[in-house]
């Protein structure tokens, strides 16, 4: 069975750095995982993703979407821990919201905000003075 296992969401201040990391387990096949975030009131948004290759358990194809989290935001993976991290660097109080971890049938994709995948159960970041 898979499962998706979060942390590293919290209150940073503005300009600081948060490193979620998402631990997967009971895959079989190789698979899609990434992240994407919900602020309150607004529509999700796809953040980053990359593809596993379960056969030599090493992750490719490292995607981060929306020109706000270019260059600040980067997603990879512990191939030992099977863990995937998404880095985030200079945190905006735009950058607020809970964000996912979630897998995808359909690969990364122009967009990542609706993976239909599992999902696991979300945390909060919150970026405030």
């Amino acid at each position: 069975q898979v499962q998706l296992v979060e942390s590293g969401g919290g209150l940073v201040q503005p300009g600081g750095s948060l490193r979620l990391s998402c631990t997967a387990s009971g895959f079989t096949s190789d698979y899609v995982i990434g992240w994407f975030c919900q602020a309150p009131g607004k529509e999700r948004e796809g953040v980053a993703c990359l593809s596993v290759n379960k056969g030599s358990n090493t992750a490719e194809g490292a995607t981060v979407y929306g020109d706000s989290m270019k260059g600040r935001f980067t997603i990879s993976r512990d191939n030992a821990k099977n863990t995937v991290y998404l880095q985030m660097n200079s945190l905006k109080p735009e950058d607020t919201a809970v964000y996912y971890c979630a897998t995808s049938l359909s690969g990364c994709g122009p967009d990542y905000s609706t993976p239909n995948g599992y999902w696991g159960q979300g945390t909060q970041v919150f970026v405030s003075s």
